[in-house]
């Protein structure tokens, strides 16, 4: 048996245990749906995620996680979790994205969870990340975070084959991106604003037919935009990345995690340089899966769990006895 056959029949292994992860920190934010404590909900998320993460056969690190180690007392990053038995794998992941969503019954909250080898994932420090996305199926590095959003429409709408007027984006509805959205509005392309939920906003372009969305722009988390990069390494489509800082406290925060290029352009696969793991948990109704719901005596969630070695995507629904 090769090492290679090794490594993926571990990735194939471990990837139902992914689900189970992503799944438990969705049902046990699900509890917690419109209470208006965002706290509490992903306090419950983060305690049901690492139990069950506890309980893989890896020796796991998590390189993007809730905060450095003296803001989080789990899940933080450098954290080891697994057993301590089998493969050394990097984690990255968000109990609960869209903390906001939750409390507020928002559409598209999700549990989040990557997994691949380790030293293969970008320890994107705690800061803002400028971001690109879209979907599969166009020539690599056709739009780019150095062109203007003006551009980059200009060019998508070209591959595409229509008008700008058919081209959507999404983008997070903050005061910082306004010039952008007046931007964006004047090429006449059209924007679905979101209020949080970064990694969804990302996924909704590998899906264009489903979600309407064909590409991501602005800024958001860096941790987010790791896991959004696994997801579309899995799913396709591409994402670039650039750090943004605004003081010395989170220049130092990128040292610390070994980044010496500040203005370094990532693409998707510097960011997931190997192959990958990914779920996701829908926690309140979205786009791309449906929130956790009860149905008679029973609770039911909807998983989405994908392998970017073999390209393959599952949708799994699981229940359980609602007590």
């Amino acid at each position: 048996m090769g090492k290679d056959t090794e490594i993926e029949f571990m990735d194939r292994m471990l990837s139902l245990g992914l689900a189970r992860v992503s799944e438990a920190a969705a049902i046990a934010a699900a509890k917690l749906i419109g209470r208006g404590d965002e706290k509490a909900a992903d306090q419950a998320a983060v305690d049901a995620m690492r139990t069950q993460l506890n309980l893989l056969e890896i020796k796991g690190t998590v390189v993007i996680g809730e905060g450095e180690r003296d803001e989080a007392p789990m899940l933080y990053i450098g954290e080891e979790v697994g057993s301590g038995e089998g493969p050394e794998v990097d984690i990255a992941l968000d109990p609960l994205e869209g903390t906001t969503l939750t409390a507020k019954a928002m559409p598209n909250a999700l549990a989040v969870i990557a997994m691949a080898p380790r030293n293969t994932m970008l320890h994107a420090p705690d800061v803002y990340m400028d971001k690109l996305a879209i979907g599969p199926g166009y020539p690599d590095g056709m739009i780019d975070l150095d062109m203007s959003p003006t551009e980059r429409i200009q060019t998508f709408a070209k591959h595409k084959g229509s008008p700008p007027e058919h081209v959507t984006v999404c983008i997070l509805e903050r005061p910082r991106h306004a010039e952008l959205i007046s931007e964006v509005r004047a090429t006449g392309a059209s924007i679905k604003l979101i209020t949080d939920g970064d990694v969804a906003g990302v996924m909704h372009c590998a899906e264009p037919d489903i979600t309407g969305i064909d590409m991501y722009m602005g800024s958001g988390g860096a941790p987010e935009g790791v896991l959004a990069a696994a997801a579309l390494k899995c799913m396709g489509g591409q994402i670039q990345g650039r750090l943004l800082f605004r003081n010395d406290d989170e220049r130092n925060r990128a040292s610390k995690a070994g980044i010496t290029d500040f203005d370094a352009k990532y693409s998707r696969d510097e960011m997931v340089s190997a192959d990958v793991i990914f779920a996701a948990t829908g926690v309140t109704d979205g786009s791309i899966l449906r929130g956790a719901r009860r149905i008679g005596g029973w609770l039911e969630t909807e998983t989405l769990l994908m392998r970017s070695r073999t390209g393959s995507v599952r949708r799994m629904i699981y229940r359980q006895n609602n007590h």
